[in-house]
């Protein structure tokens, strides 16, 4: 649901999908392509929320702020199952991982990853093609052009989910039984092996 709040409203791309019950609150910009999963709750109520282009929040993440602080995802973040950012700014093609805490004043430079379960502690910097694991969290490497590709393909799988939703997810009463004609499973991932095997 998308909730006015203060007189701000939710400004969504169509291209986007934001599920009916994640909750989107007032001073909050989403952009193209982006994907808002199931429970997430992007609170807009004190500062504002930028989500750019490209993005996913999936399910059960939360983003919030202290008053007057704007949260930006940057093009292409990828923020896990989960996750928290609270008033922090995510660079270009990061990725926050699962259950993942990303404090207030928080940096992260372009192209890192943030491991499942780690916590950036408030006002931390994080340089861009970081690997931040722990709690604390801390940059144990630099992130090869081959593991921030795999996290690009990753991400371009979440793009392409909000129309195949826009198209095909419905409310609907469960089967009692397999039907004979049950599509194959493989037809769910078939976008992603188009992905994984593009160049």
């Amino acid at each position: 649901m998308v909730y006015e709040f203060k007189g701000f409203i939710p400004v969504v791309h169509e291209s986007s999908f934001v599920h009916p019950q994640a909750a989107v609150t007032g001073n909050v910009i989403i952009g193209k392509d982006v994907y808002i999963g199931p429970g997430a709750a992007i609170r807009g109520d004190w500062g504002g929320i930028v989500i750019e282009d490209g993005c996913n929040v999936q399910e059960n993440c939360t983003i919030h702020m202290f008053p007057g602080v704007t949260v930006t995802l940057q093009e292409g973040a990828h923020i896990g199952h989960g996750a928290i950012i609270h008033g922090a700014n995510v660079g270009k093609n990061v990725m926050v991982g699962m259950n993942a805490v990303v404090m207030d004043n928080v940096k992260i430079g372009d192209n890192s990853i943030i491991g499942a379960l780690t916590f950036v502690k408030a006002d931390s910097v994080i340089p861009p093609r970081s690997l931040v694991v722990g709690n604390p969290g801390k940059v144990i490497k630099e992130l090869s052009d081959k593991m921030i590709a795999w996290k690009t393909k990753g991400t371009k799988l979440y793009q392409s989910l909000p129309a195949d939703l826009q198209k095909s997810l419905k409310p609907c009463q469960p089967l009692r039984e397999i039907p004979e004609d049950r599509p194959s499973q493989e037809s769910l991932f078939q976008t992603w092996n188009e992905i994984r095997d593009s160049h």
